[in-house]
Parts: C-alpha cells; structure tokens; sequence
C-alpha cells in the first residue's frame, strides 16, 4: 500500500508475492583522471518484507555504493552502471523516469545515512526537517506537520519531545541524531529502509539502544531493512541474513547464524577472527593482512587472492563463481553461497577450532 503525493489516503496495489528489493547483476562504475574505477561488479541479492539483510565488508567493498545505487543518488557522471537490474516490487528502478523514481524515494524506500550532523541541515530545526517530508509528499500544513514530527520524535523516544521539535541538530548528541535520522527515514512509512553504518562513531551502549529501535520498528511495521556495515557484531542479533562484499562483489551469503557459526569464504573467516572476544584479554588482535585492492587494479583471479592464506594458483588466474555450499549430507544449504574455490576446507576450520 501507498499514498498519493498531496493526500493521505492509501492506493491499494496489487498483491505481489516476491521480494520488495531484488538486485540483479549490478555493476557500477566511476571514471576518474587516473581510470576507471570498478565499485561494484555484479551484485546479487534480495529482501522481502519483514526481513532484515546485512551486508558486511571493510570500507571500500562497494557496499555504500550499491546502496547509493538503488536510491538513485550516484552523481551521474563520473558515476554509470553499465548493467544490471534493481527491481522494487518487479519493477526495474534504473528504467523508469525521474518523477516516477521520486515517487519511490522516501515514500517508499528510505535511507539513514551514517553521519547524522552532515545529513541534517545544520540551519534549520529538526521539527521543521522532519516535517517538510509530510509537506512535500502529502501538502500537509505547517502546524500539523509540526505535530507529525513530534510524534516521530516520540516513536523513536526523544525524551520531551515537545519542547525539543524547536532544537537544531548540534543541540541533540550523537545517538539522538541518529534517533532523528531514523524517524525521518520512517515518516512516510516505507516498505524498506536501508541504513548505511547507522551505529558509526557511537558508543557501545548507544550502538546497542540504535539497533534494538531499529530492529522493533523493523519488526512493527513489517519493513525490509537492509543493514550496511563492516561490524559483524553489531549485526548479530538482528539480522535474518548475510551478504559479505569484497572489491564490489559478494564473496559469502548465509542466514546469519550459520555464518557465524562456520563461515565458507577465507575473508569472511578473517573478520570474524578479528572481532575481540572476552575469552582472549590480552592477546594481540587478529587482523588480516594487506589492504583491500585499488578498484582501478583489482587483482586478476580472486580478489582476495593478495591476502588470503589459502590462495593458490587457480585463484591467481580465475574468478569464482557463488558456488552453492552444502551440508554434511551434501544437500544445499538454503541462503548458503560461496565464491571461493576452497569453501569446503574454509567450512571445515570451524570443526578444527
């Protein structure tokens, strides 16, 4: 269901049965003075309504960018995707028009980006940033669009909210931007929302109040959430399943916990190594080694061949395909996928652990 821009009475739709979000083949790309830059490389995946996908990788893995993508908000150019389908609810977003795209756009997909202070407008007040979504979709009136945003600031529990709707953003902390941020993201009542490292630079415990909001008013409206981190331990808890990224493509998908459990792909194992643990205070943190490859180079082969410790000659000179991860019985995981020629051995570590 969804609402015409300058009403607020529904338009019923008809009943589609497959995921909300269905990203196909994705590539995109951005040319620069020294070359090409090859972000994301064939992307794969999906989410239904009610479920929540995590997709995880270090920094520069392609996974803002996919996002950016589906939103609509790559600078075109130097940005352009070369191929690919995203389709919402069947229809492909990268061919329909502009006005159409619009249409979708907040009302329908929304997104929290990372840094709160830089997304909000520093010279006008939350209220006023919160309302102009019902004013610029549904023509509501100022007063009641003040009255709306104060009831988003309570359904995301601002403390006084009333006498805060006046406040500018520097006057809120990090964790109550980020609070804002959401509430924004949920003012039209999507059917998905993606959050792009939504927990970045907050404490602990503030990371933990964000994720469980999250996660109940993911579970109260029944929306697709898509959670883009490069923190495994944040995603625990609340994620359905997994998409790990690395240089654009994804190299492990799984329910998230067999992931943690045994993880098929040698990245995937490298950073949940690197996550510290309670059991070993006082050892020296695992980290993998190498950095992540210039997307203007990437390696021939696998991507992750430079760093990994299970490279051998045939990951130097081909790409693996997801391969289809089985259990102990040889059967199919559901979910399960793996792009490395090696994820039988990479499955089994976890037995020798």
């Amino acid at each position: 269901m969804t609402t015409q821009v300058g009403s607020t009475m529904p338009v019923h739709e008809e009943p589609y049965s497959g995921p909300l979000l269905d990203v196909r083949d994705l590539h995109v790309e951005f040319k620069t003075r020294d070359g090409v830059a090859r972000a994301v490389n064939g992307v794969n995946y999906s989410v239904s309504a009610g479920e929540t996908l995590a997709v995880l990788g270090e920094s520069g893995s392609g996974k803002s960018v996919t996002a950016q993508a589906i939103m609509g908000i790559l600078d075109m150019p130097p940005a352009r995707i070369p191929q690919g389908e995203i389709l919402f609810r069947g229809k492909d977003m990268l061919t329909m028009g502009r006005e159409e795209r619009r249409q979708i756009r907040g009302q329908r997909i929304a997104m929290i980006f990372q840094d709160a202070l830089s997304s909000l407008n520093p010279v006008l007040t939350v209220g006023y940033q919160l309302g102009e979504m019902y004013r610029a979709h549904h023509g509501t009136d100022r007063k009641e669009a003040k009255a709306k945003a104060i009831e988003l600031m309570e359904r995301v529990r601002i403390p006084a909210a009333a006498e805060r709707v006046g406040d500018y953003p520097h006057q809120f902390s990090g964790g109550m931007r980020q609070r804002i941020m959401i509430a924004m993201a949920l003012a039209l009542e999507p059917d998905l929302i993606i959050a792009d490292e939504p927990t970045t630079a907050l404490d602990v415990t503030v990371q933990a109040q964000v994720m469980d909001l999250l996660a109940e008013l993911q579970s109260e409206y029944h929306m697709g959430l898509i959670l883009i981190t490069h923190d495994l331990g944040v995603v625990a808890d609340v994620a359905d399943k997994i998409a790990v990224m690395y240089a654009g493509r994804i190299v492990e998908t799984a329910p998230v916990h067999d992931l943690y459990a045994a993880p098929a792909h040698p990245y995937t194992r490298g950073l949940l190594d690197s996550i510290p643990r309670l059991d070993q205070k006082g050892q020296e943190l695992y980290a993998i080694k190498g950095l992540p490859p210039n997307l203007m180079r990437i390696p021939p082969g696998c991507a992750f061949n430079p760093r990994c410790p299970r490279a051998q000659e045939i990951c130097r000179r081909e790409v693996p395909r997801l391969f289809e991860v089985t259990g102990d019985n040889d059967s199919p995981v559901p979910g399960r996928g793996s792009a490395c020629f090696f994820w039988k051995e990479t499955l089994h570590d976890a037995d020798d652990a």
